[in-house]
């Protein structure tokens, strides 16, 4: 994954520190990133990215998606709102949420929920992809 090697380069960049010394200072072997840069291996485990996006201080999508792409604490929670806003109103809406004419389980609103939540989170997404000036985007490409 060229593209998650790119992200953490990136990040060392900024920090002014080698990938040989965050690996060191997160207690990684030093193969772990140039595995990732040669391929070997796809991808790191999600106890390695929390890591390294903690040492950072950014989201873990952040690592995965790039600056431009991640979502900031500030999307989440306008996220979090809308979403909690639209299955209130499904819920409490003229009949309720209802499948076949019965009300729906914990289970399937619980689908419902993560469906709805993905799809406010990709759309937020295209938005900043699209509706960010160039300008600022070239300035996180950096």
């Amino acid at each position: 994954m060229a593209e998650l090697y790119e992200n953490i380069l990136r990040l060392c960049q900024q920090a002014g520190i080698s990938g040989g010394k965050l690996c060191s200072e997160l207690g990684f072997s030093r193969s772990t990133l140039s595995d990732l840069k040669s391929g070997r291996v796809s991808s790191l485990s999600s106890a390695k990215l929390q890591k390294i996006a903690e040492y950072f201080q950014v989201p873990v999508d952040t690592l995965l998606k790039g600056p431009e792409n991640s979502l900031t604490a500030r999307d989440q929670r306008d996220i979090s709102k809308k979403l909690e806003e639209t299955l209130r109103q499904l819920e409490h809406g003229q009949d309720g949420l209802m499948f076949d004419g019965e009300p729906i389980d914990d289970e399937t609103r619980e689908l419902l929920y993560i469906s709805l939540k993905n799809s406010l989170e990709l759309s937020k997404r295209i938005a900043k992809q699209k509706y960010t000036p160039k300008k600022y985007r070239d300035q996180a490409g950096e």
